[in-house]
């Protein structure tokens, strides 16, 4: 059966969510930026997260995670990759993660989902695997989406090397991350594997062309608006076509066989209609599936813990998800 539409009806936002998006509209948008600006641009968002006021709206590591960062060879591209696990664990192998982060396709880094990941790790019991992908415009689709796919089988592969069970292997990612995750999810199933137990994407993008209409009603939101959503698409793309199915998953011939997925989106986001409209279709392809709509949270909320109040829900809920889809035998 489709999803209710009406269970992601925005409610207001919080006042900390208000806070943030006010202090946030100070600043220039991706949309008003020269690609060439891009560097400097994503060194300032780092070096902004990494500050005192940055700490305490992103969160941080959870004291209770190690983590470490290693570079392996996928396919001739070298990728970093940030490993993400809880000091104190059972000899026993653990499930994996691998994660892809949010920015458009155009920024962001592992570091930006450290509060996640770290989360995921000790909650779950399980090893995270953070893909540091190749950003457009200097690599545009579909570098980005090699790597991950590529990094998901080299997680399998190496499952053992990183104290892993590659029988419980899941994707995860938010917003660009999250069409990533979307992507390798059927990436899996036409190529017969990895077997993925879950798929979760967090306010994912899974349509590059059409305008949907929680577009238009949210035009002007926080963090994303619809004129960043259409910069960050053509910097990505660089002209490719958005129609295939590797760029916008919804457009796939077929969601049957696809991993179980848990889909969040935000009910202050002109991506929400992406997210729910994908839980509709693998709803009808009879994929387990569950959606929750954060009703008063803004785009990005679960890189922003200390400003969206939604964020720890939706932290419980994927961890829920993923300890239930890894017991399974």
């Amino acid at each position: 059966m489709p999803l209710d539409a009406s269970r992601s009806r925005a409610l207001p936002m919080r006042w900390r969510t208000r806070a943030l998006s006010a202090l946030l509209a100070r600043g220039p948008g991706i949309e008003d930026l020269d690609p060439a600006e891009l560097p400097a641009a994503r060194t300032s968002r780092a070096k902004v997260r990494a500050s005192w006021l940055g700490r305490r709206v992103y969160g941080g590591l959870d004291p209770d995670c190690a983590v470490a960062d290693r570079r392996v060879d996928l396919d001739g591209t070298v990728v970093r990759l940030r490993v993400y696990r809880p000091r104190s664990r059972s000899s026993r192998a653990l499930p994996l993660v691998v994660l892809f982060h949010g920015g458009g396709w155009v920024q962001g880094d592992p570091e930006q989902d450290e509060w996640l990941a770290s989360r995921v790790a000790t909650r779950t019991q399980a090893v995270v695997v953070s893909v540091a992908y190749r950003l457009a415009p200097e690599h545009p689709f579909p570098a980005g989406l090699d790597d991950c796919w590529a990094a998901t089988c080299w997680v399998h592969a190496n499952a053992a090397e990183l104290g892993g069970d590659p029988d419980r292997l899941a994707v995860m990612g938010d917003s660009a991350g999250g069409n990533l995750a979307a992507v390798v999810a059927q990436l899996a199933r036409d190529a017969g594997g990895p077997r993925l137990r879950a798929q979760v994407l967090i306010y994912p993008g899974t349509e590059m062309i059409d305008v949907y209409d929680s577009e238009v009603e949210h035009a002007v939101a926080p963090v994303l608006t619809s004129r960043g959503m259409r910069t960050f698409t053509a910097l990505y793309l660089a002209g490719a076509d958005g129609t295939v199915p590797t760029a916008s998953p919804i457009r796939a011939a077929s969601h049957e066989g696809l991993a179980p997925a848990l889909v969040q989106t935000a009910g202050h986001d002109p991506l929400k209609d992406n997210g729910r409209l994908y839980a509709d279709a693998l709803v009808a392809a009879g994929v387990p599936t569950t959606y929750t709509c954060y009703r008063d949270a803004i785009h990005g909320y679960i890189s922003l813990p200390g400003a969206v109040p939604a964020a720890q829900p939706a932290l419980a809920e994927i961890v829920r998800t993923l300890r239930d889809a890894f017991s399974q035998p």
